[in-house]
């Protein structure tokens, strides 16, 4: 993507958090605001959506919840990596997210700081997870019923699985352990496998959970 602005489409029902992003996003010469939206049926009606890189959702929208949205996305646009953007309180739409296939989730009132890294994390096909959502995320884990025991990881596949939570991609894996992209990709399948795990943000809220 050298040279290329990572593409953002934004979707929130409110014209004053749209503008706000906008204009935050602006500053950053290798990030785009490709498209608005203030709905989840007026985004998927967007023809920005067939070429971003990335979806900043939010949470809670009249008609079609930012959830939902998410999971439409994943199927009518795989390519998009979709954050959530939530409020501290929004447990259900966070878990909601995990499974409609959100590569992450952060707070709104986050820094911009952390906000366009996450961006760019998402854009390169890592994973985002705040902080302060992960642990109400992983006390709330705690709480559910066991699950079945998973099979235990490779020494490889625990330092990938690793990784994976500080929101590296597979082409960064790849280069700090000298590995080929393919093979780093295989470790996560397998890891996935193991511990019955759906996607990398799964994965990596489970390691989140260990740290």
């Amino acid at each position: 993507m050298s040279g290329v602005p990572i593409r953002v489409v934004l979707v929130d029902d409110q014209d004053l958090i749209r503008r706000g992003l906008s204009r935050l996003l602006e500053l950053e010469p290798d990030i785009a605001v490709t498209g608005e939206a203030a709905s989840g049926p007026a985004a998927l009606a967007l023809p920005a959506l067939a070429d971003a890189d990335v979806a900043l959702v939010d949470a809670r929208m009249p008609g079609m919840t930012g959830v939902e949205l998410i999971a439409r996305l994943a199927v009518a646009h795989p390519g998009v990596r979709a954050l959530l953007l939530t409020t501290f309180d929004d447990d259900e739409f966070v878990f909601g997210s995990l499974r409609a296939g959100a590569r992450g989730f952060l707070l709104k009132d986050a820094s911009p700081e952390t906000l366009v890294a996450a961006i760019r994390v998402a854009a390169r096909g890592g994973t985002v997870i705040d902080a302060q959502v992960a642990g109400r995320v992983v006390a709330r884990l705690d709480d559910d019923p066991p699950a079945p025991p998973p099979v235990p990881l490779s020494a490889r596949e625990e330092e990938i699985a690793r990784l994976v939570a500080t929101g590296a991609s597979n082409q960064e894996i790849a280069r700090t352990l000298f590995l080929t992209e393919g093979t780093v990709k295989n470790h996560v399948s397998a890891a996935l496998r193991k511990l019955g795990l759906r996607d990398r943000t799964q994965l990596a809220l489970a390691f989140a959970r260990r740290a």
